[in-house]
């Protein structure tokens, strides 16, 4: 695919936007690249298209912003830590999904994971419902990420491999093997090229929290009921490597 650069992607960061997430292995993904070759660049930064990713998703003492998750509530929110290892920029961010399924995004360049500094606790308070001093580090996990832009410069596609979880609290790993997760980010119901080619391959839309499904899949302390049918899908690519 022909490259775009960051500067190039300037205009495509979609902070307010819709997303949906597909679920697939990567024989499937190989036919989906292969499909969209003509109609998407490929970010590269320096002589990278593969980038890892590095991240550490906190949520407070009880689990409230899991719970928030399993249980489907409107205005649920994630914080998390994300290093992108290739540049070595960290970023804080605070996720909200309202409930008309948009996702916004707010976060700050940081240095360290460390709540305590000033800078952190004011960016928190303005945007986290929840008080800072009931956060703790619950979920590691790092993955590679390849991002497409479509031709028209509307949406990014953005794909996930390799993923591994380590749980923070419990010490448990989890290697996800051949799991891909695709996400399309658009604002709005714009056209998108590749939706017809994900049909065309029976990749169908299908939620994936990574904070949540890492949480689910390495302690078995939290009631995973809302996410069965999600670990069996899971499971079952994981297993038969289709």
């Amino acid at each position: 695919m022909d490259p775009i650069t960051l500067a190039e992607m300037e205009s495509v960061k979609l902070m307010n936007r819709t997303d949906t997430k597909f679920v697939t292995s990567m024989p499937r993904l190989l036919q989906l690249l292969e499909m969209a070759r003509n109609d998407y660049y490929v970010q590269e930064i320096g002589d990278q298209r593969n980038m890892l990713y590095d991240t550490t998703y906190f949520d407070t003492f009880d689990f409230a912003m899991y719970q928030e998750h399993q249980h489907g509530h409107t205005g649920r929110q994630k914080i998390r830590f994300r290093t992108y290892v290739s540049s070595g920029l960290q970023f804080m961010e605070v996720k909200t999904k309202n409930n008309h399924g948009r996702t916004k995004k707010k976060r700050i360049e940081v240095s360290d994971m460390d709540l305590g500094d000033t800078a952190k606790r004011a960016f928190l308070a303005k945007h986290l419902k929840f008080d800072a001093d009931m956060l703790q580090p619950h979920m590691h996990n790092y993955f590679r990420r390849v991002t497409l832009v479509n031709k028209q410069k509307t949406e990014r596609l953005t794909i996930d491999t390799e993923l591994q979880f380590n749980n923070v609290l419990t010490d448990e790993h989890c290697d996800m093997g051949p799991l891909v997760i695709v996400e399309l980010k658009r604002d709005g119901l714009v056209f998108s090229p590749v939706l017809e080619m994900l049909r065309r391959l029976r990749i169908h839309p299908h939620g994936f929290s990574k904070y949540c499904m890492g949480a689910a899949l390495t302690n078995a302390d939290l009631p995973v009921n809302r996410f069965k049918p999600k670990l069996h899908y899971v499971e079952r690519i994981i297993g038969n490597n289709v």
